[in-house]
């Protein structure tokens, strides 16, 4: 009897054929999606075999490429989510390389223009957006627990819990965890 690889492992490797599926679709090479996202063409080339998982911001750097949210990327190779979305169904994925996590409490749907992220970013931890998934994008941040710094197209903006920041991104922005503890925050998209 064949065991199961980790649902962690299945995922990554259907997010791996997402992406190669995305990029053939476009016609582009490997070379073309690296001058367009920044990655490298061995790191582009290693993540759709499935060699290795992408990190927070290189998922950015792919979805902006793509333009699309990271969300809809992910939301690609999970399914289209029911109205009811109870806690066990909510998809997480965690950054190999900060450990940040994202639960996707209200994922993308075709039938909604918004969606509901509950995010944890450890102590001591930042992520580097580069580019913006789509100009204009819309966030709504409410820092739940923990203080965090974030850099938005130059901009610093440090919040405590209970604050909450909105914007539309345009450009690069940078999540910083600054406190003793994880910075817990939800993040609502459109």
């Amino acid at each position: 009897m064949e065991s199961q690889p980790p649902a962690h492992d299945a995922a990554d490797k259907r997010l791996a054929e997402r992406l190669r599926e995305l990029r053939r679709a476009r016609r582009w090479s490997l070379d073309e999606l690296s001058a367009l996202s920044g990655v490298s063409r061995a790191s582009l080339s290693r993540i759709e075999n499935s060699e290795v998982s992408p990190t927070a911001s290189v998922l950015g750097r792919l979805a902006g490429a793509h333009g699309a949210t990271v969300s809809r990327l992910l939301a690609d190779i999970e399914g289209d989510a029911p109205a009811l979305v109870r806690r066990a169904e909510q998809p997480e994925w965690i950054d190999p390389a900060t450990g940040f996590r994202r639960r996707s409490v209200s994922p993308p749907s075709l039938d909604f223009d918004c969606e509901l992220l509950h995010c944890e970013l450890p102590a001591g931890a930042a992520i580097d957006y580069p580019l913006p998934p789509r100009l204009g994008l819309e966030h709504h941040l409410y820092l739940q627990d923990g203080a965090l710094e974030l850099t938005i197209e130059g901009a610093l903006h440090r919040l405590s819990a209970g604050d909450c920041l909105r914007y539309k991104l345009m450009g690069a922005s940078r999540f910083v965890s600054t406190g003793q503890g994880p910075a817990r925050y939800i993040l609502v998209l459109r």
